[in-house]
């Protein structure tokens, strides 16, 4: 017996030994892992939207040497009683509204500040819907009806063969994509696992093989999707999307603060919601697309590209909520009234007709609840409105 002690004892001093030696080996990951499983709890989240760089790998989007373009302050905009609720209702960190290109309202809330880099989400889309239309002008990529696979060959064979850069800026690839944010099974809550254990997100869109419908014929919402279009411009410049998104469209604009994007293991730009800028940048990019693409003196995105792209293109269901090549176009909209969204409250909402650009960032658990799209829509035509009336 006491030999027997002595074996097991030993036997546990070296499991403790090698889970310790595993977990120092590991400890990047683990946090990573572990970051991701409390990435929205309610006493955590509004801290992570605005430092995420402090729980994921990520790189930077060099803004430039230039001066920042100035954003100037106009007539101060009071709010309503009705927005004052929305912001506590909605868990609202930061609101921004530009009226003919100046401030008229910018506040924080939630202990939140000004200088935070706050997490795009879904609103990093349409950042690079604008690159891919400049690459297009410029005629890096020839044809938005090539086959994605001509310029992501890793992808033949997978269930993107025969999409087009059309259909997948459409969200309308026909590939099967579970976007269940609440399932912690989900091909989205998987892919979170792959970037915070330091996988490779090429990898994991490779490993995708079935479809629920032929190309182009029907509308679903499929984020990875976004991720094919980075492959195609990787695989048709030989650059990184930081690098070019930098050259194209940061540096020209002038922000304030340097954005950074969420990296996978290898590096590569976590594009369909990494992105990380400030309220007021994400305000000036509202406002260049109010200007037809133009901006701090510049034309940046080709006009006929932000017309295109903002134009409800997508074969979405009959009444439903528009979309464009990854943007978003409300419901019975008017000419020049479109918006970029992100889960838990991300919105850039532009209304060229009136002037006006509201970007705001939230912290809202709820998002998903019945009728909440609709009442963030409600509220900033509602602002829009008000705006025009004064």
């Amino acid at each position: 017996m006491r030999i027997f002690g002595k074996w097991l004892g030993r036997l546990l001093l070296a499991l403790v030994l090698a889970a310790v030696v595993v977990g120092v080996w590991k400890r990047d990951e683990i946090t990573r892992l572990l970051a991701v499983n409390s990435l929205f709890l309610e006493d955590k989240i509004v801290f992570n939207f605005s430092h995420m760089d402090q729980a994921f790998l990520s790189t930077p989007v060099p803004r430039g040497n230039g001066p920042t373009a100035e954003l100037a302050y106009g007539p101060e905009f009071t709010l309503p009683t009705l927005v004052d609720e929305w912001i506590a209702a909605r868990d609202v960190t930061a609101l921004v509204i530009l009226k003919d290109g100046e401030i008229v309202y910018e506040n924080y809330f939630k202990g939140t500040e000004a200088e935070d880099r706050r997490i795009s989400w879904s609103v990093a889309k349409s950042y690079l819907s604008a690159l891919l239309g400049i690459l297009l002008d410029e005629g890096r990529i020839a044809s938005l009806d090539d086959q994605v696979t001509q310029y992501a060959p890793s992808l033949i064979g997978t269930a993107y063969e025969g999409a087009t850069i059309r259909n997948v800026l459409n969200m309308a690839s026909g590939v099967t994509f579970d976007e269940d944010y609440l399932d912690k099974n989900s091909d989205i809550n998987r892919m979170g696992r792959v970037i915070a254990l330091g996988g490779e997100l090429d990898e994991f869109t490779a490993s995708l093989k079935e479809t629920f419908a032929e190309p182009g014929t029907q509308w679903q919402y499929v984020s990875i999707d976004t991720h094919v279009i980075s492959m195609v411009i990787r695989g048709a410049t030989g650059r990184s999307i930081p690098d070019l998104l930098s050259e194209k469209v940061v540096a020209p604009m002038g922000l304030e603060h340097e954005p950074y994007y969420l990296t996978d293991g290898s590096g590569v730009a976590f594009v369909l919601g990494g992105l990380n800028l400030t309220t007021r940048d994400y305000a000036r990019m509202g406002q260049m697309f109010l200007q037809n693409g133009r901006y701090n003196g510049k034309q940046i995105v080709p006009a006929d590209w932000v017309a295109a792209s903002t134009a409800a293109s997508a074969p979405t269901a009959p009444g439903a909520i528009g979309y464009g090549y990854q943007w978003w176009i409300p419901q019975g909209a008017d000419a020049g009234e479109f918006m970029a969204r992100g889960v838990y409250g991300q919105y850039i909402y532009i209304d060229r007709a009136a002037g006006v650009v509201i970007a705001t960032n939230s912290a809202d658990r709820k998002f998903r609840d019945a009728g909440v799209s609709e009442q963030n829509i409600e509220t900033f035509r509602l602002i829009r409105t008000i705006l025009g009336e004064t």
